[in-house]
């Protein structure tokens, strides 16, 4: 019991940050891109969302790797070896990101370059993240002579890892438009907000695309995983109605007469279709965590360590949940902060 408790916290982790991250990236890469479009203020909507989240969804990287240290000690040290390369190529990344995202707003006659380099980097990403994937799937991972090593020649020739990768991009520009699009409602910005929306109704699509072609390599490369999600195919199904929800939910009429559209909606429904699907693809790999040499059993920490980690989990969110639900409320409601303040200058 202890075992699986302590996976569906890892899991948590995982979600919560995946779904942060990518609109968080997401909207670092729209920001670089309508840079020039200053009428639609698409990039100003960008950058007021990114300004006081990109700091809070980084903490949850932070639990997530003390969570597989201090629940699955023993995956610890074969995830840390087969990802040393992917694993410094994102922290390298994120270091940039970071950096260049808090210059572009200090250094204006650098702005653009900034703006770019950290809009690329941030939608490379989601790529590498989502690439740890199919590395756990087993086909790309050698453990002969007692150690373990990586094999990049099979993983990069991988179509399944191409899907992956074409699947994290795709979601992080769906996702990441679609909070924008409710944010821009929010704000009262109504050519941002016909942007965002249209970029959704684009980009909705395109993640379905990539979704299915994961399956259809799943099914050549790690026959395994495929077999245990068809399984639970009712699941798939829901996760399916749920899309098919948010994409409604972006033609439907609004109670705001000049906008078309429910964003809200959408990004809830989204948000409910990526933790079904996730929940599915999590299920089929138990009980590996890297097949077929790790296992939660084999990699599980000492039980009475468990109970201890996971208390202070629980004492750690209690305190700070009120926080971040605070927080997510003063962003989304605070009318001061949704309405860009005109210079002195433009005020007649």
């Amino acid at each position: 019991m202890d075992v699986y408790l302590a996976i569906t916290v890892l899991w948590g982790f995982v979600f919560i940050y995946s779904i942060m991250a990518t609109m968080d990236f997401g909207a670092g890469f729209w920001s670089m891109i309508y840079i020039n479009r200053t009428k639609t203020k698409a990039t100003n909507i960008a950058n007021r969302y990114l300004s006081p989240t990109w700091e809070v969804t980084n903490t949850f990287i932070v639990a997530l790797v003390v969570a597989i240290y201090s629940l699955f000690p023993k995956a610890a040290f074969t995830l840390g070896t087969v990802l040393l390369i992917p694993g410094s190529m994102i922290l390298l990344l994120l270091a940039i990101r970071s950096a260049f995202l808090v210059f572009s707003h200090i250094a204006e006659e650098y702005k653009k370059p900034l703006t770019y380099v950290s809009g690329i980097c941030g939608i490379l990403i989601p790529g590498l993240l989502i690439s740890v994937l199919p590395i756990t799937q087993g086909n790309f991972v050698d453990f002969s002579n007692g150690g373990q090593e990586l094999n990049f020649a099979g993983l990069f020739s991988s179509m399944n890892e191409y899907a992956f990768f074409a699947f994290a991009i795709t979601s992080t520009l769906f996702l990441s438009s679609l909070l924008l699009a409710d944010y821009s409602k929010a704000s009262n910005e109504k050519e941002a907000y016909d942007t965002y929306r249209r970029d959704a109704l684009i980009m909705g699509p395109l993640s379905l695309i990539t979704a299915l072609l994961i399956m259809i390599t799943l099914k050549s490369e790690a026959g395994w995983l495929y077999d245990k999600m068809i399984q639970n195919l009712p699941f798939l199904f829901l996760s399916l109605l749920l899309f098919l929800v948010g994409g409604i939910g972006l033609i439907l009429p609004s109670f705001k007469p000049e906008y078309r559209g429910m964003p809200r909606v959408s990004v809830i429904a989204v948000t409910l279709q990526y933790m079904t699907a996730s929940y599915v693809y999590g299920r089929a790999h138990l009980p590996y965590i890297i097949y077929p040499k790790v296992t939660i059993h084999s990699a599980f920490t000492d039980p009475n360590s468990f109970r201890a980690v996971f208390i202070t989990y629980i004492v750690g969110f209690a305190i700070l949940f009120p926080g971040f639900v605070w927080f997510w409320s003063l962003f989304m409601n605070d009318k001061r902060y949704l309405k860009i303040k005109k210079p002195k200058a433009d005020i007649k």
